[in-house]
């Protein structure tokens, strides 16, 4: 994968936010402190094997990931629900070891977003 291109899409971010400057800093906002919470969560309930929590948290991440532009990451999201709704437990690590890669990439970015800004 290309380092230089951009997980998070914020041209549509800008559109979600119609031009409100103060809602799409929000909207970055709880996105960043969701990250780590999603990412601890997905990971926890698939090492302590609660699939259905894990289905709802793929869920609730994708939701969130794609209003940032984030198809990729939301497939692979959408992926892991499914995976977790079918009892698929080896078939899901992988997938979130690069939701994981994802998200963080995606913090950076939204990070060096708010520093500039």
């Amino acid at each position: 994968m290309n380092n230089n291109l951009k997980t998070i899409d914020f041209k549509h971010l800008d559109s979600i936010a119609n031009g409100d400057e103060s809602f799409k800093k929000e909207l970055i906002g709880i996105f960043l402190s969701q990250i780590p919470v999603f990412i601890h969560n997905m990971k926890d309930y698939l090492d302590n094997n609660k699939m259905e929590k894990l289905a709802r948290e793929a869920h609730t991440a994708k939701s969130s990931a794609l209003i940032f532009g984030m198809e990729n990451t939301g497939l692979l999201l959408k992926e892991i629900q499914l995976l977790a709704e079918s009892k698929k437990e080896t078939e899901i690590r992988p997938a979130l070891e690069v939701v994981e890669m994802e998200l963080n990439k995606a913090k950076t970015e939204l990070l060096d977003f708010l520093e500039e800004g």
